[in-house]
Order: structure tokens, then C-alpha cells, then sequence
């Protein structure tokens, strides 16, 4: 039986990987020229069940107001994407009462969770290194209310089993030495000790470099320009090449999604949510840092990779625009000189490698996965800025419902039908 995925970005490849054991022929089709070039290349390199609450938390619609126009705001809407952006940011205002908010983020901790577990299966069946490390993260507080709001989550992470510390200025310079030069800025912070690390891009090259060695088809190069239907049911695609039929078809192609179900009469309320970051080389700095530091404050995340850097912590609203604006950037090269001012002497930024990416983010801050009101359909999008932490979870749970195999997580709380 032939299933066929739209989009080799982590949640299409971790599909792949899941249905390939389940014994499907499988095939893989992307417009890019490998797996892993477009959302999935150069995000944060965390994952983490600690940070996976929605971005729609109570307030944020005042939020974005007040960052409205500011180039140096953590959540930037562009004016110009405001008309396309109605129907979807009224949704996801009405997702953001406290109600709401708590309940989708038990949601996505829940995910979370068990794609950690399913991230140990991949690790053993690849061959070669992601730069993977398992040394937790670190978020830091620099304000008496921001420690206070820290200690409301974690009754929140106690209650979903999210191991978790809180630590003080002292022990957070213990756990990461790198932060010493700002120790008297802190004022608190937590340390979640099962998160973990990795290049995603690395790992997309070496999952896709498995699936061929087990059968699996690529078409790379491919643009897809819709869904087949035979007798309202799906049954293939049909590309800018050729026409591809399968008796399953997998969307995993992020904020492109919904572009793709509009002739199917489903609306996925996904919208494109803009993300950047820069790759910086350290350069001989021996003593950086070894932990992926989210700092509340400055709203920036710091991952270390190897002997590199990633630096993510901005997010703008500017539909499918996919142009690097160097305000953007420089906030970034800002951010990380903030947090590690140490690091400066060895920074150079000719060699930085910034990057953005369109991150597919949901009305309620939840993925979206699982069969469709179309039979033979199946989505797995919608995780927004958690894509590489939901990626193993969640294609192990669409791939076991494509196979009839009753999942270890159920699939309700998170398929379209919700909307």
C-alpha cells in the first residue's frame, strides 16, 4: 500500500520514518532540492516539553498592539499582512482567554512528552551525529514579576511531569559559567534537565539519508499543484511533472498547507508565522556556553551546536514574505552580545549565517494531525515554533493511524475536526 508525503521537512520524514516501519511503500515529494531547506533548516535547536505553551497566552492581542510597527518587537505584524490576517487573528484572540490557553498547553506538553520518547527510536536508527545533546535548558529572569509568573508554571509543569528546578542567580552561573558576566542582572530562573539539542537540518539529512537506504522514494524539485480526488476521496497528487497516485496522502508541507486543501473544502487555520535566527561560529571562545539558554526578558534563545551558535528570538507576521530584513537580524547579533557579552571579542559577523523561515503556526497554538473529513487525507502541520520538538510524536502517531494501530497518545485533541 503506497502513501504519499507532501513536504520533507522534519514532520514529512518523521511520517516517512514511522509508516516505513509499518511496512507502507513510501514516497516523499518536496519542491525543495533535499529534505530539511525550508522551515526545518535553521530553527533553535531545542526540544522541549518545557516551552510548549501556545504564543497565544492571555493578553497577547494588547501585546501585539503595543509592538505594532517596533523593529525590535519579539511579535512583529506587519501592517500589510493585517487583511489576510482577520479571520485567522480573530481565532486566535478568541484561543487566548485563560481557559483556552491552559488547556492547549496541556495539550501541547502532552505531545511534547511522548515525541521525546519517539525521538530516542530515531536517534538509534541513524548513523552519524545532529550535534545532539541532552544537557537541558536553562530560562533566566531578570525581574522580580517575571520569577513571580515563573512560580504559577510551575505548578503547571509539576502537574504534567515536566521535571523541572528552580534555581537561583548562583546556581544558574553553576549550571552554565557562560552567564557569569550577567549574574547580577538575574534574577532567577528554571532548569529543565530533559530537554534536549540538535541540528535539525543535520538530522533531516541523515533521516532522509535512512528512508533511501530502506526503499524510500524521493522526488525533490517537485512542485505539487494539487490534490488528486477520485470519487471525493484522496488519491494522489498532481505535480507540476506528473501525477503521483497513492491510496494515502500525507500534508506536512507547514504554512503551505493550507494553500493546498483550499479546492478540498477544508480550512486549516494555519497561518505563516516569520521566524530568524543566525548561525555564528565561536571562534575559539573556550569558554562558551555548553546549555541552550532562553532569556524571558530579552525574549531570546541561545543553543549551542558543536562549535557554533544558534541564535533565534524574533517572530513577525508578514505572510509568505520570505525576504531577511536586517533590523530583524540585527536585534539578534544584539540579543546574543546582550546575553554573552564575553563572547564579543570572538563574534564575527561577516561569517554569521542568518536565515528565516516560515513557521506554520495554528489559531489555538496546537498541531494539527491525523485523518481529514476528506478519506484518504491526513495532516500533520500546524506546530509553529515546536516543530522540532512535536516532530517525532507526532509522525508516530499519524503513520500508526494511517496503519490501523491503535496510538499510544489519542489523536481527538489535536485533528482538524476541532475547528
Amino acid at each position: 500500500m503506497r502513501v504519499l508525503i507532501v513536504g520533507a521537512g522534519l514532520l514529512g520524514l518523521t511520517t516517512a520514518f514511522f509508516l516505513r516501519r509499518h511496512q507502507f511503500e513510501v514516497t516523499v515529494i518536496d519542491r525543495a532540492s533535499g529534505p530539511g531547506l525550508e522551515t526545518s533548516f535553521a530553527n533553535g535547536g531545542m526540544l522541549h516539553a518545557s516551552q510548549a505553551n501556545p504564543w497565544n497566552a492571555p493578553g497577547v492581542f494588547w501585546q501585539a498592539l503595543n509592538m505594532l510597527g517596533r523593529e525590535d518587537a519579539a511579535l512583529l505584524v506587519r501592517p500589510a499582512a493585517i487583511p489576510r490576517l482577520l479571520a485567522w487573528g480573530a481565532a486566535f484572540i478568541r484561543h487566548s482567554t485563560p481557559s483556552h490557553y491552559l488547556r492547549n498547553f496541556e495539550k501541547n506538553a502532552r505531545l511534547a512528552r511522548y515525541s521525546l520518547t519517539q525521538m530516542k527510536v530515531l536517534r538509534e536508527a541513524l548513523d552519524g551525529d545532529y550535534d545532539y545533546r541532552q544537557r537541558g535548558t536553562i530560562k533566566i529572569f531578570r525581574t522580580g514579576s517575571e520569577v513571580a509568573a515563573a512560580v504559577v508554571l510551575c505548578d503547571l509543569l509539576r502537574q504534567w511531569n515536566i521535571a523541572h528546578e528552580v534555581i537561583s542567580p548562583v546556581r544558574t552561573v553553576e549550571l552554565e559559567p557562560a552567564l557569569a558576566p550577567i549574574a547580577a542582572q538575574l534574577a532567577g530562573g528554571l532548569y529543565f534537565p530533559k530537554d534536549e539539542a540538535g541540528d535539525a537540518y543535520r538530522f533531516c539529512q541523515l533521516l532522509a539519508a535512512d528512508l533511501e537506504r530502506y526503499g524510500v522514494t524521493f522526488r525533490y524539485g517537485t512542485r505539487i499543484e494539487r490534490v488528486l480526488l477520485r470519487g471525493g476521496r484522496a488519491v494522489g497528487v498532481v505535480t507540476h511533472r506528473d501525477e503521483q497516485n497513492a491510496e494515502h496522502v500525507v500534508l506536512a508541507a507547514g504554512s503551505y498547507t493550507p494553500l493546498l486543501t483550499k479546492g478540498l473544502g477544508l480550512r486549516v487555520p494555519v497561518a505563516p508565522a516569520k521566524g530568524y535566527s543566525i548561525t555564528l561560529s565561536l571562534n575559539g571562545w573556550q569558554a562558551g556556553p555548553a546549555i541552550p539558554v532562553i532569556d524571558d526578558h530579552l525574549h531570546a534563545a541561545v543553543c549551542p551546536l558543536g562549535n557554533r551558535l544558534r541564535v533565534a528570538g524574533t517572530a513577525e507576521f508578514a505572510g509568505y514574505n520570505l525576504a531577511l530584513t536586517p533590523s530583524r537580524i540585527n536585534n539578534l547579533y544584539d540579543l546574543v552580545k546582550q546575553l554573552y557579552p564575553a563572547f564579543e571579542p570572538y563574534l564575527e559577523r561577516d561569517s554569521g549565517a542568518a536565515w528565516t523561515g516560515l513557521r506554520p503556526m495554528s489559531v489555538d497554538g496546537v498541531g494539527i494531525m491525523g485523518a481529514t473529513a476528506v478519506p484518504g487525507l491526513y495532516l500533520n502541520t500546524g506546530h509553529g515554533p515546536l516543530g522540532w520538538t512535536m516532530a517525532a510524536g507526532a509522525g508516530r502517531l499519524v503513520a500508526d493511524e494511517i496503519a490501523g494501530v491503535r496510538a499510544e497518545l489519542d489523536l481527538a485533541p489535536y485533528r482538524l475536526a476541532r475547528f
